[in-house]
């Protein structure tokens, strides 16, 4: 393996630290990446979610992302087995400019998509983040995130 794809493939974490949007960012990659199969799967998620008609609408935009991707990437996506817990390099930047754009941060969408794609093609990939990213957060938004009860510092990370 050379070393440009050890680096995106690089575990950088796992998919139980994400948020549920950046989660469903990197599990719908990894589905739609599958084939067919998983294509399928992913429609049928947006469809069960969403209604036919909203998730027809979701699985087309997650097709022309990923399409985007792979046609126009600066190097290929490398990304992690569909049921492995860790989270890759390239898996992490996908999911955080997901995130970005569905919060509305186009700068830092548009900035995380340049690293993913030629910047020619970075504006048509922040903006089909932010669709799928507000997807997501519409599936997501009944879900509440486990919590310990006290407060998490927010400057600090170790």
């Amino acid at each position: 393996m050379s070393a440009p794809l050890k680096r995106g493939g690089a575990a950088v974490g796992r998919l139980a630290d994400l948020d549920p949007i950046e989660a469903g960012a990197v599990m719908y990659l990894r589905m739609w990446s599958e084939g067919e199969g998983g294509r399928a799967d992913a429609a049928s998620d947006f469809q069960v979610a969403l209604g036919a008609d909203c998730g027809r609408a979701a699985m087309l935009t997650l097709d022309r992302l990923c399409s985007l991707c792979a046609a126009h990437g600066r190097r290929p996506l490398i990304r992690h087995g569909l049921g492995c817990a860790c989270l890759g390099a390239d898996e992490n930047c996908f999911a955080q400019m997901i995130a970005a754009a569905s919060e509305g941060a186009r700068e830092d969408a548009m900035m995380l998509a340049s690293l993913i794609v030629r910047p020619d093609f970075a504006p048509a990939l922040a903006s089909l983040s932010e669709e799928l990213g507000l997807t997501l957060r519409r599936m997501t938004a009944g879900f509440k995130m486990p919590t310990t009860g006290h407060q998490t510092p927010s400057a600090v990370l170790h």
